[in-house]
């Protein structure tokens, strides 16, 4: 039998939704181990003079805990 945890993480990004999402996952396995999935709960421009100036996701990325 597995254990989950979910933790909440912010991410951004200069590009793309994508690419936050990307630079998101990557962080998080930097720090936990065995990450298996996450859930976009929301997504949102910055904006600076008009301009999209950056993309931000939060998400729910859920690992498994060790043994």
């Amino acid at each position: 039998m597995s254990v989950a945890r979910v933790t909440e993480i912010s991410a951004t990004s200069p590009h793309s939704f994508d690419d936050a999402v990307k630079q998101g996952i990557t962080r998080a396995n930097e720090s936990l181990r065995n990450v298996k999935s996450a859930w976009i709960k929301d997504s949102n421009v910055e904006v600076e003079n008009g301009d999209v100036a950056g993309y931000r996701v939060n998400m729910e990325v859920t690992f498994v805990l060790d043994k």
